[in-house]
């Protein structure tokens, strides 16, 4: 079980480079054909300077570094479900663009009599100069730990 007094924890902030090679590998494993999201010309004919950041590109980084701040509260990421995400954007992020992002573990709580656990993220995400990127929110369930039931269960029946 997570401690419920990690709420309100800020994470370490971190920073990530947006590339162009995975931007266009993500645009295509999502299915987005648009010439915006693969071709540089063209997202400059549209008014970008580089290509844009797609909409839910933001939580892949974001999921990268979070592994760390999981495993330090003992979540193995093979008990780790991802449920909910949102977002509110603030300005398109491009390739090139170097982000800040600011995560706090804004709440746990117990679900299904424990034997899940819900974890809600919030972060900021930023350009270097402060600029405000997006507002990214996800709700992780993290399953219980088998030994832990287990141990649970053997407990109950002595």
């Amino acid at each position: 079980m997570i401690d419920p007094s990690y709420a309100g924890t800020r994470h370490p902030r971190f920073d990530a480079e947006v590339e162009r090679g995975r931007l266009r590998s993500f645009a295509a494993a999502v299915g987005l054909d648009e010439a915006v999201f693969h071709d540089v010309d063209a997202a400059r004919a549209a008014g970008h300077p580089d290509l844009p950041v797609p909409p839910t590109f933001l939580f892949g980084l974001e999921l990268e570094h979070s592994q760390g701040t999981l495993a330090a509260m003992g979540v193995e990421m093979a008990r780790v479900l991802h449920i909910e995400q949102g977002f509110v954007y603030h300005s398109t992020a491009h390739a090139g663009d170097r982000l800040i992002f600011a995560p706090v573990l804004v709440s746990v709580r117990a679900h299904r009599g424990a034997r899940l656990q819900l974890l809600a993220t919030e972060t900021a995400v930023t350009r270097r100069d402060g600029t405000p990127v997006a507002d990214l929110r996800q709700v992780l369930a993290v399953r219980e730990d088998p030994a832990a039931r287990d141990a649970r269960s053997t407990g109950a029946a002595s």
